[in-house]
């Protein structure tokens, strides 16, 4: 079936073979390639690979060494009874099983939500038809839902797209993408699927600096979900720190509330993500790791009424004007709460942002107040600009920290970007640590 589905695509025409571009990183890996790679580690020969694969011992030893050829590495030391993995082919193993593990987590899935015949071999389908640009492709068509953009992202052709799609639909027998007027949508397989592709694209893209750290350089990409209060100080200190010392890795941080964020950390679009915890109920399936307890705090600039005053009641706190974070928020119902708990009616807000510029303005420019962590505004309190009134809140700590995907295992860059943020909250005053830790 392998070797059929690999003819097939070679007498697709001509104009459609754009897809197949050689590109280098990631999307350069064949996964046919990964699975022979692994059917030989486990074989310890080729010819046991070969026998284990249905295919020709010479095809399995073609798809060895283009693996070789496309990382740079060597991954199997050659003895005369057989081969043996090397320590660049342990490191590459850990990924190939990871990939195969998702592989068939996509096929349960399929099959229990996606239309799909329990007897598919879905894993000997994407890997016979895939490589890390394909999967890329079909990932970015369920994100953007447009072909014609999807063609620009990847500088293909649309009939190369087409063609990819009909082989990939037709090897599942279920329809991924229904066409429409306004572009493409994609089915319940489609959402499974594009799902699936991006774990398995997030493996394949680690496996490159899997084998850079093994020889001393850290390098590659590490996406940060950054929530509100580890934007100001801890995440740009621990970003400033490692790349002085790895100037060849590459931090992207995402900016999105929490619920996107946690969506994007599960499809492994994001490595982990850095601010406030939440309940076991919200964190399903995630790993959650406490670095600090932090509470908000009454904000306001200097020179305001409320900053002279001997006492602050509650009576003053509901007379003011309030710029607060958006209703549903974990500063914004840490506050109602604490108003609730003492029988009190929570301040009604004039403005309600999400935007920290915003409201640093606000704050600088009127007599308006903000509840929330004085680390989100630490530079304009450290400077004087903005004072924390003495009206403690002091029922509204929570716990911040680090979130990963429950399993997961991070690329040597963002194990280091969380061991250097660690560092950080370690090294400061400014935290507290966590209750009993």
């Amino acid at each position: 079936m392998i070797e059929g589905n690999a003819m097939a695509l070679k007498q697709q025409p001509a104009h459609h073979k754009v897809i197949e571009r050689t590109d280098g990183g990631a999307l350069g890996i064949n996964l046919r390639h990964l699975r022979a790679f692994t059917a030989v580690a486990a074989a310890g020969s080729i010819a046991g690979a070969a026998d284990a694969l249905y295919r020709v011992a010479s095809a399995v030893t073609r798809s060895v060494l283009d693996l070789e050829a496309a990382l740079g590495r060597p991954l199997f030391d050659r003895r005369a009874r057989g081969v043996a993995l090397n320590a660049y082919g342990e490191l590459v193993r850990v990924r190939a099983l990871r990939i195969e593990r998702e592989f068939e987590e996509a096929r349960t899935q399929l099959v229990a939500r996606g239309g799909i015949d329990g007897g598919a071999d879905v894993q000997s389908l994407f890997t016979s038809i895939l490589n890390g640009r394909r999967l890329a492709v079909v990932a970015s068509l369920a994100e953007k839902r447009n072909m014609p953009a999807v063609a620009r992202e990847f500088g293909i052709t649309q009939p190369a797209i087409s063609s990819a799609l009909k082989d990939l639909e037709g090897g599942l027998g279920v329809a991924l993408f229904m066409r429409g007027a306004r572009g493409l949508s994609p089915t319940p397989a489609g959402e499974i699927v594009a799902f699936y592709f991006k774990r398995v694209l997030s493996e394949l893209r680690h496996i490159g600096p899997d084998i850079a750290a093994s020889e001393g350089l850290l390098q590659g990409s590490v996406n940060v979900g950054a929530l509100p209060l580890g934007r100001t100080q801890i995440l740009p200190l621990a970003i400033a720190s490692l790349l002085a010392r790895h100037p060849g890795l590459h931090v992207a941080t995402v900016e999105s509330p929490y619920d996107a964020l946690a969506a994007s950390l599960r499809s492994g679009d994001i490595d982990f993500i850095l601010g406030a915890l939440r309940s076991p109920g919200e964190a399903k399936d995630l790993q959650q790791q406490a670095l600090f307890e932090d509470r908000i705090s009454v904000i306001a600039r200097a020179g305001h009424p409320l900053a002279r005053a001997a006492r602050i009641d509650f009576r003053m706190l509901r007379e003011a004007r309030w710029a607060l974070s958006r209703q549903g928020s974990p500063s914004r119902e840490l506050l109602e709460r604490f108003f609730s708990n003492a029988r009190q009616a929570p301040p009604l807000p004039a403005v309600e942002t999400g935007d920290l510029a915003v409201l640093r303005g606000l704050l600088l420019e009127s007599d308006m107040l903000t509840a929330l962590s004085p680390h989100q505004l630490r530079y304009e309190i450290r400077d004087g600009s903005l004072v924390v009134l003495d009206f403690p809140l002091e029922e509204t700590r929570r716990e911040i920290g680090l979130t990963q995907r429950l399993g997961a295992f991070p690329s040597p860059g963002a194990r280091a970007l969380m061991d250097e943020i660690g560092k950080v909250v370690a090294g400061s005053p400014d935290f507290l640590g966590v209750s009993g830790g």
